[in-house]
């Protein structure tokens, strides 16, 4: 699994909103995963998470992903 290379500098306020993992509304949300309608099961739909989420999960930002 790769590292997290999250670009977003400390103390820079984000995007508010609620993360996906925590269930919290934070400061500084980042989309990780995007699911495409269509595809798989019912369950479409992006999700976000906040940086302490996306740093304890080893989650890397969708805009990062190679």
């Amino acid at each position: 699994m790769t590292a997290q290379t999250d670009s977003t500098p400390p103390g820079t306020l984000g995007t508010y909103g609620l993360c996906h993992w925590c269930r919290q509304l934070a400061d500084g949300i980042r989309l990780v995963q995007v699911v495409e309608a269509g595809s798989g099961s019912c369950s479409a739909g992006n999700k976000f998470a906040c940086g302490p989420c996306r740093a304890r999960h080893h989650l890397v930002p969708f805009a990062d992903q190679p």
